[in-house]
């Protein structure tokens, strides 16, 4: 199950995201507009719903969660944008890896009480 939206992931839909990986969730976020977008297979499949939202490309961007160990990773083949000065799976820019963790935290602030 996918779900899309602004505000922090309540415990039920934390429940929801873990369906398909148990305890890793795979997140796209939009840095800019902040919302996030978790729980899909592949990364692509959060990406297109945020674009057809309105997000912009190079404001996404995809990793996800471990939901045990609390542990975020930043790694989607969506990350790889040359053209956005990003040549890796990794998002490279530092301060769009803080922003990145730092609004994972937000959305999944559940699991960090």
């Amino acid at each position: 199950m996918i779900v899309t939206k602004k505000k922090p992931f309540t415990k039920e839909e934390v429940e929801k995201l873990r369906e398909e990986f148990d305890t890793y969730i795979k997140t796209v976020i939009d840095v800019q507009n902040k919302v996030c977008s978790a729980g899909a297979n592949r990364h692509f499949e959060s990406e297109k719903i945020l674009l057809d939202q309105g997000s912009k490309q190079s404001n996404l961007w995809g990793g996800g969660i471990d939901i045990e160990t609390k542990v975020i990773d930043y790694n989607s083949f969506i990350n790889i944008r040359p053209s956005d000065n990003n040549t890796s799976n990794e998002v490279l820019d530092p301060e769009i890896r803080k922003e990145f963790e730092d609004l994972t935290k937000y959305f999944f602030s559940i699991i960090y009480e």
